[in-house]
């Protein structure tokens, strides 16, 4: 039997980085789980990471906090370089090339990259793209929580 789009777990999942361009930047991570009515948000940071970093972050956190893996999961996130990494299955070629880019070099953040993949594997999960800073309300929430987490690293 299908789970209802009730039974659906979703997650908005954002990550930000102040200073981004400097080896003493500070990053921040928020997350924003959604099951039915009940609503849990997450976040933390860094010093001295990426926003690429948040960004993986972020999911990798929220992923963590599902217990039934049984239900179908569905995340949106503004991070172009999280969904086409998913849906492009880069990962695929990652793996095969011994975590190589298409230009022979390491692929940047493997070790997260390894520890998404680990557990997106074990859940029946869905990425969608969302346009950053347009509104989205649960969107909106997930950078204000990722705010928080750079402003926590005072």
């Amino acid at each position: 039997m299908k789970p209802q789009k009730s039974e659906t777990i979703i997650i908005y999942c954002d990550g930000a980085c102040s200073g981004n361009q400097f080896s003493t930047n500070k990053g921040g991570w928020g997350v924003i789980l959604k099951y039915k009515n009940a609503v849990k948000e997450l976040h933390g940071g860094e010093k001295n990471t990426s926003n690429q970093r948040m960004e993986l972050t972020a999911c990798i956190k929220a992923l963590e906090e599902i217990k039934d893996k049984t239900l179908p999961v569905e995340v949106y996130t503004d991070s172009a370089y999280l969904v086409n990494c998913m849906n492009e299955e880069w990962y695929v070629k990652w793996e095969r090339n011994g975590w190589k880019n298409v230009k022979k070099k390491p692929v940047e953040n493997k070790e997260l990259w390894q520890r998404l993949l680990a557990l997106v594997r074990q859940f029946n999960i869905t990425f969608h793209k969302v346009e950053g800073h347009s509104g989205v309300a649960l969107n909106e929430r997930a950078d204000e929580l990722a705010r928080l987490g750079i402003a926590e690293q005072f």
